[in-house]
């Protein structure tokens, strides 16, 4: 009998020793599951942007929206054809389009509106440079600010910031451009017939202010339109630091 109490005994033990250890099995693989689930689950932290990030991607994303805007604009009739950027007859000398109209040189008046978008046009090539160069040493303190402004704040903080010094040496540019589509051989017939008609106000535009304006201004707004591009389709962010910048919620 206590032969039999024994045998059973060390059964017991066994069948105990054997269960203890499937159940340490099963912990085990419990806890490698969860560290799996976990690892999956849970999301990777973006990396913290810096103000010093920032403002190269701000700048970066000017400079690409700078170079893609020239050329759209420098092809021929980047300006001609484009209703947004077109470069009309000076609004000052309107009184002269409307009595030169009337006196039938319409083709002549569109002829001279043409010779102002060609001299953008062929200003637009030397443009990338100029602009460049001024993004570059622009003085931004705030990156972060304008990355949280609206989809052209970068665009508006470069107009606000460069216009002046950009003018300056942009206008020499387009000094040249009007001289090699030759604007003033179709704006002094016109403005020759208009003076000699009796009692109208003696016209005589800065026809290289009002060109170079223009130009700058709508290389302004193609400028901005590749900002809000850039901002709204992750596509367009074709470097590294654009979509670390502007992929990252500030």
């Amino acid at each position: 009998m206590r032969k039999t109490l024994s045998i059973i005994a060390i059964i017991s033990i066994g069948f105990m020793g054997h269960g203890q250890s499937m159940l340490d099995k099963l912990r085990n693989k419990k806890d490698s599951l969860a560290k799996k689930v976990n690892s999956v689950v849970t999301p990777t932290s973006p990396p913290a942007l810096t103000n010093e990030e920032v403002i190269k991607g701000l700048k970066e994303a000017l400079s690409i929206g700078t170079n893609s805007s020239s050329s759209m604009a420098s092809k021929l009739d980047g300006y001609y054809k484009n209703p947004r950027i077109f470069i009309p007859w000076p609004q000052e000398a309107i009184d002269m389009k409307t009595k030169l109209t009337s006196l039938g040189m319409q083709k002549k008046i569109e002829e001279f509106e043409t010779s102002l978008n060609r001299a953008a046009e062929e200003a637009a090539k030397g443009a990338a440079t100029i602009f460049i160069d001024a993004i570059t040493n622009m003085s931004v303190v705030d990156g972060f600010a304008i990355l949280k402004g609206n989809d052209t704040a970068a665009t508006h903080f470069l107009r606000e910031n460069t216009y002046s010094p950009l003018k300056i040496k942009f206008k020499p540019v387009v000094k040249d451009a009007i001289n090699k589509v030759k604007v003033t051989s179709y704006w002094n017939p016109l403005v020759t017939k208009y003076n000699k008609i009796p009692g109208v106000k003696k016209q005589n535009p800065d026809l290289e202010e009002y060109v170079t304006i223009k130009a700058i201004n709508g290389l302004m707004l193609l400028i901005s339109d590749e900002e809000a591009k850039i901002r709204k389709d992750p596509a367009a962010r074709v470097t590294d630091l654009l979509r670390k910048v502007f992929g990252t919620k500030p």
